[in-house]
């Protein structure tokens, strides 16, 4: 490993949106430490010789904790952290599921919570580093049929703009990312159309090149970007109107 090569711990890094990220940064040659639930699914991964396995339930908060104490102990320092583990349940969402949104939000918020508070000391005290949250332009505006996705969205982009203010004192980055829909394990559950459906590579590509330029905000594609730009400027009643006549259907 070369002295300059820079390091990054993925979680939800098992599939889908952080198994991509994990390969292109190791491409890249960044060496990658990867955690996610499925063991066998990282240690496949894990195959590539910038790619390092490090098993961890998000929701545990001391395991998180622990984890991240012991890749700092192999890798020495961390320049990056990409946060992205996540859940959804599409037949539960239909429905006000309290059991559904209690586990989504353990998951996708606190999850992510207990993540960021396992690097915080460390970034702070460094005075240096970049916290990126993937989250979704579904938690701009609620919608239908979403009892606990979008509301674990809306919050974890609250959270992400708030912790911004304050880790930029102490010189950390922090990026909020929301992909458009990706075709992964997730998304293959919606049963309903989805408008420029892309690859996880793509949306691999898409958060390196922004991390890159440290933007704040990277969403995409394009034409979702813009959509949700429109949407969070609407006003309720022509929101409301429009998502009740072409998508509450």
């Amino acid at each position: 490993m070369s002295e300059n090569q820079k390091k990054v711990w993925v979680t939800g890094a098992s599939s889908g949106i952080g198994k991509a990220i994990a390969e292109k940064f190791a491409k890249e040659n960044w060496k990658v430490a990867i955690s996610a639930r499925r063991e066998e699914l990282l240690n496949e991964i894990a195959k590539d010789k910038n790619i390092f396995s490090y098993p961890l339930d998000v929701t545990d908060l001391k395991r998180t904790q622990d984890t991240f104490k012991k890749i700092l102990g192999d890798f020495g320092d961390i320049d990056l952290v990409i946060f992205s583990s996540g859940i959804y349940e599409r037949k539960l969402e239909k429905e006000i599921n309290v059991e559904n949104i209690k586990q989504t939000f353990e998951v996708n918020f606190f999850g992510t919570i207990n993540s960021v508070k396992s690097v915080e000391d460390y970034f702070k005290s460094k005075k240096n580093g970049h916290i990126t949250i993937v989250s979704s332009p579904v938690g701009y505006r609620g919608l239908p049929k979403s009892t606990g996705y979008t509301p674990s969205k809306a919050a974890l982009n609250n959270f992400t703009q708030g912790i911004f203010f304050d880790f930029k004192k102490y010189n950390v980055m922090v990026t909020l990312v929301s992909p458009g829909f990706i075709k992964t394990q997730l998304t293959d559950k919606n049963d309903f159309p989805m408008p420029f459906l892309k690859s996880p590579e793509y949306s691999a590509e898409k958060i390196y090149n922004g991390i890159k330029n440290k933007k704040f905000e990277i969403i995409f594609p394009f034409p979702i970007a813009v959509m949700y730009w429109i949407f969070r400027i609407l006003p309720n009643k022509i929101y409301n109107f429009f998502i009740s006549k072409f998508v509450n259907r």
